[in-house]
């Protein structure tokens, strides 16, 4: 442990849209941020080829370049931007207590939290292979789903978010595979309806992905196994959606912040604030409904001017 002790009026965890948002508005009301970068500098989208539904960017901008622009503007108002990650807070007492590597100590008289959440992967060497290409791997379909419109697409998952997502494709692509590995959803029976009821979804039931199949480029097929007969098939498609769930980044705050059954924040409804005052939290850590660029950038202003008023009362 450090045996400096270091004083901020207003400590970031996390440097994905919510994280650098709040950056902004923090740093715009001389809170004087300090930002760690997190292990995926960047959150999610630095995984995403393109973005196109962020307002502003009329002719779309690649997930990284978006990024270093959101940094520098962050940067451009006095936000100090550092490389490393928190791995343990004390949240029990008046002065917000974070450790950085395990080695520099923070006291922080409010934290914003916008640690994001990571997709779930099948783990495959050709999934991660084509994720890391950009060439047809996606864990979000309304965020990719519009690059394969009238294409053929596969997507894994079971419950209600795979059906939701199946759904949202079966609306912009020719077809739409479904490859569910036990013999039944664990979907709510309304969503496994809806997907069942629409014609252009087929449902592959106790089948599991075997491998991504492509070019070396880009996706051209999944061959997919039959867990009762042991029958392998080749599915052509151009995308490979899978949806089998997000993990909140949240690991270390347990023991102080009230979390949902799967992980995530619990902020109090209308505002970005925790069970603990003077903490706050924007972006994926907190949201498993919409998980977009644009809804953790407004929940990362929020927790901003929350963390202002909060001070604001304060002194």
């Amino acid at each position: 442990m450090s045996d400096t002790i270091e004083k901020v009026k207003c400590l970031i965890i996390g440097s994905g849209p919510a994280g650098y948002t709040a950056a902004i508005y923090a740093a715009r009301a001389n809170m004087f941020p300090v930002l760690y970068q997190g292990q995926q500098p960047g959150g999610q989208l630095t995984t995403t080829n393109e973005v196109e539904n962020f307002p502003g960017y009329p002719n779309g901008i690649t997930g990284p370049e978006m990024m270093i622009e959101l940094q520098e503007q962050a940067k451009r108002f006095g936000t100090d931007i550092r490389d490393g990650w928190a791995t343990k807070v004390d949240f029990s007492g008046a002065i917000h207590k974070v450790w950085i590597n395990d080695t520099i100590e923070i006291h922080a008289e409010t934290v914003i939290i916008s640690t994001g959440a990571t997709a779930k992967y099948l783990g495959l060497p050709s999934e991660q292979k084509y994720l890391q290409l950009g060439g047809g791997v996606s864990a979000c379909a309304v965020c990719d789903g519009f690059f394969y419109r009238n294409q053929e697409v596969v997507i894994v998952g079971a419950g209600d978010s795979a059906c939701e997502e199946a759904h949202y494709l079966s609306n912009i692509c020719k077809k739409v595979t479904m490859l569910v590995r036990s013999d039944q959803f664990r979907a709510s029976k309304i969503m496994e309806a809806r997907v069942r009821n629409t014609s252009n979804i087929e449902i592959l039931m106790h089948t599991e992905t075997e491998e991504v199949v492509g070019d070396g480029q880009v996706v051209t097929g999944v061959k997919a196994k039959n867990r009762a007969t042991g029958e392998v098939v080749e599915i052509p498609a151009t995308g490979f959606f899978v949806a089998i769930g997000h993990k909140p980044n949240t690991d270390i705050f347990a023991d102080y912040l009230d979390l949902d059954e799967t992980g995530y924040i619990k902020n109090i409804p209308g505002t970005a604030k925790t069970n603990v005052a003077g903490v706050f939290v924007g972006g994926d850590a907190a949201d498993h409904v919409y998980r977009q660029a644009i809804t953790a950038a407004g929940t990362g202003c929020m927790a901003a001017l929350d963390a202002e008023r909060y001070l604001a009362a304060k002194h």
